[in-house]
Formats: C-alpha cells, structure tokens, sequence
C-alpha cells in the first residue's frame, strides 16, 4: 500500500494534469469556433465549384475532355493522399480517417493493384507507415504553418497532377474527416483524379441557361479541374482542422472529468489510510499508558 506521501504526491500530480487538460479543452474551444467558421463558409464554394465543373463538362465530348477528367484508362495505380492532423491529443480523431485509408489499402492489395500514399499531417504517417511504410512515398507535414490557406492546398494539387501528368498513377482518392459536430467527425473518401463531375438534379439542368464557351469547353476544363482539385484539398485541410479541434476539445474534457474522479478516489483513500494511522498511534499511546 503507498505511504500518505506518495498518495499527496500523486494527488497532485493529477491536479496539475487537470489543470492542463482544462486549459487545453478552453484552447481547443477557442480555435474550433474559427476552424468550424472557416470549413463551413469553404463547402458553398466547394459546392458551386462542382456545379460549374458539372454544366462544362456537360458541353464536353470524350475526346475533347482533358486527362485529368477522362484519366488515363487504366485502373491498375491508385494514388491515395491521407490527410490528418499534426498533432495527437485528439481522441480517435487520427486512426479513423487512417482506419478507413488502411481498409482501401488492403482492398486494392487484395485486388492485385500498385498503391502509392501520399501522407499529408504526421499523425497519419506514423499510423501507416507501420503497415505500410513501403507504399508512402512522400511525407507532407504543416507544423510549421499556423493557419492553413489556400496557398499549402495548392502546393499539394500541383504535386499531385505533375505526378500524373509524369504517367505515375491512374486514380487518386482523397480521405480526410467531414466535420459535422463537435461529437461527430465522419472519415470520407474522395476520387479527385479522374474528376468526377457531380451529378446535377434534372430540375436545375432544365432551369440552367444554355452558354457558348470562349475558349471552348474543353480548354476552360483544362484550367478549371485542377483549380477544382486544389479547392477539394483546401476545403478537406479545413475540415480536419475543425473536426482535430471538436476531438480536442471532446477528448480533453473527458480526459478533466477522469482526472476529477481520480482526484475523487486518491482523496478519500489518503484519508482512509490516514485516519487508520491515526487511530493505530492513538492505540499505541494508549496501551503504553495502560501498561504503566
């Protein structure tokens, strides 16, 4: 049984852990208002991006489309790019999104294809590189960057169609986490290359006016798609910032309310022991004196 010493001092040790899980829990409030502001106001642009891109391709014929929408034909190398916090502290946050990277993994592997990751946020890399350390063939972290912008979104798209245009894979799948609540964060997984164009409802095809294109509709796609790319990334990296903050914030407060139990029990346990020493050197007075 440890000493009342040892109880105070683990006592306090938890109460300086709670002080610090308290304080990281207001922190992670205070940033997710912002993140969540900022992944929200980017999925209406996200949106009428993929309504634009839809009515253009519309007016595309297959040989007029570009590569990136048509891609190259084949199927046999999947580029997969995992995006995920650079920090830990965040519940499940991390191993979910790669969780879900690892099944489709292991389904292309099984089905005979070459897979190539791509890690974007060290928590993933070194949840993957574990299994599949192999297959990562570059590492992209954003420590460094104190807000992420539309500029570190589209370094990572331009990374990625130079690869394809260098003929390096057939298909790149994008996972990362949709926020949704500060509860709630859903792993998903999204083909960027060939771009897919989102299908639009008959009703607003039939409303939607008719455009003639200058340039033709085949080179403004050639423009527009990889611009679409790097705004998919910009709003994913968006929504991992606030769906790493609403984890947080979730994890710290669970983790300040087992502190407080932990606290809870110590406590009546030093009492305990305390008092039974108590009554055992009142004992002991007592026989002495009984003894004399």
């Amino acid at each position: 049984m440890p000493s009342l010493k040892d109880l105070r001092n683990r006592i306090a040790s938890v109460k300086a852990t709670q002080k610090i899980t308290k304080a990281m829990q207001m922190v992670a409030a205070a940033k997710l208002r912002r993140a969540q502001e900022a992944a929200e106001a980017a999925r209406p642009y996200s949106q009428r991006m993929g309504a634009v891109l839809a009515n253009i391709a519309a007016a595309v014929s297959g040989d007029d489309a570009p590569a990136l929408m048509t891609g190259t034909g084949k199927d046999d190398v999947h580029l997969l790019v995992v995006a995920t916090a650079e920090r830990g502290l965040c519940g499940g946050f991390n191993s979910q999104i790669a969780r879900l990277a690892r099944d489709h993994i292991r389904r292309l592997l099984r089905d005979g294809k070459t897979v190539k990751i791509i890690t974007v946020g060290k928590k993933g890399n070194d949840i993957l590189r574990r299994d599949f350390a192999k297959l990562i063939i570059e590492r992209i972290e954003l420590r460094e960057v104190k807000q992420v912008g539309f500029v570190n979104a589209d370094a990572i798209a331009r990374n990625i169609t130079q690869r394809f245009a260098a003929g390096e894979f057939d298909v790149c799948t994008l996972f990362y986490s949709e926020f949704k609540s500060v509860i709630s964060q859903i792993p998903t997984a999204q083909q960027i290359i060939p771009a897919s164009a989102p299908v639009v409802p008959t009703a607003d095809v039939s409303a939607s006016s008719i455009y003639e294109y200058e340039p033709d509709a085949g080179q403004i796609l050639s423009d527009l798609i990889p611009r679409n790319i790097s705004v998919q990334i910009f709003r994913a990296l968006l929504e991992n910032a606030a769906g790493e903050m609403g984890a947080k914030m979730t994890a710290m407060d669970n983790a300040t309310r087992n502190a407080g139990d932990m606290i809870s029990k110590l406590t009546i346990t030093y009492n305990r022991q305390r008092q039974a020493q108590i009554t055992k050197e009142l004992i002991e007075i007592i026989s002495g004196a009984e003894a004399l």
